[in-house]
């Protein structure tokens, strides 16, 4: 399954490899974040709240997250 994250707090591209490397932690594949639009889009089956923690642990927010 392959969700689709917003996430404020992005500003650099150390910023997207460190959302990057958190989703990856949790066993998601095909991360790709996006600092422009603010967005991650990674497929496999972790929660919502353990997505949203991991991403927040890393220091960003979580606006939204949808299945795509």
């Amino acid at each position: 399954m392959s969700k689709k994250i917003l996430i404020e707090g992005m500003s650099c591209g150390h910023c997207v490899m460190h959302a990057t490397n958190a989703l990856t932690e949790l066993g998601l594949s095909n991360v790709k974040v996006d600092l422009s639009s603010k967005t991650a889009v990674a497929e496999g089956n972790a929660s919502d709240e353990d997505i949203k923690a991991a991403i927040e642990d890393a220091g960003y927010e979580v606006v939204k997250i949808e299945n795509v």
